[in-house]
């Protein structure tokens, strides 16, 4: 959506907004009070944010905590610089939320898993290919801390460094868990 105006930046305090880049003007435009232009940037974003919740939740809490993404959205929209793209800190914000929502529902303690044990309850792909399991299904059925990361890492594209800082957790087991995670995977998935 073109905005007028002969100029190609929109200024939003001491910062340019480049006219062309629809989020940064939308976000601009919503951190000033326009309630319309927040909802286009929730039209806009909505789908990759719930996508994102059950993943790394599970299906029952992820309106509640989308939800929650976009009040928490709207409450810092004035903290958004600029400096990445809207939807990365979006993206940014809707992981924090995720994150402190299951500290919240208590499953943080055990989130990650010592040995291979509860990997091996995870039942296999079975033989007929009409009861095989979908990428989907056998994500959620990864214990949490495996699911996390490997959503964390191969789906959302975080370096291993940063699932560390953002799950308060050794690089090493970040990369123990991706492992733990693309086994289990490759028993329920491969032919």
């Amino acid at each position: 959506m073109p905005y007028p105006g002969s100029g190609a930046a929109l200024l939003q305090g001491d910062r340019a907004i480049d006219r062309n880049d629809t989020d940064a003007v939308e976000a601009a435009l919503a951190a000033s009070g326009d309630a319309y232009a927040f909802e286009r940037i929730y039209r806009a974003h909505v789908g990759r944010v719930h996508s994102l919740v059950r993943r790394m939740l599970n299906d029952e809490d992820a309106d509640e905590v989308t939800q929650d993404v976009f009040v928490r959205a709207w409450q810092k929209l004035a903290t958004y610089r600029g400096e990445a793209a809207f939807g990365t800190w979006l993206h940014r914000l809707a992981v924090n939320v995720i994150l402190g929502r299951r500290q919240v529902l208590g499953q943080r303690r055990d989130r990650f898993l010592p040995d291979e044990t509860a990997l091996a309850t995870v039942s296999a792909k079975r033989s007929a290919p009409e009861l095989s399991l979908d990428f989907e299904t056998a994500v959620a059925r990864l214990p949490d801390g495996a699911r996390q990361v490997f959503v964390l890492h191969d789906v959302e594209g975080y370096r291993h460094e940063e699932i560390a800082d953002l799950l308060g957790l050794a690089v090493g087991t970040s990369k123990s868990q991706l492992h733990r995670a693309r086994m289990a995977l490759r028993r329920h998935l491969d032919p």
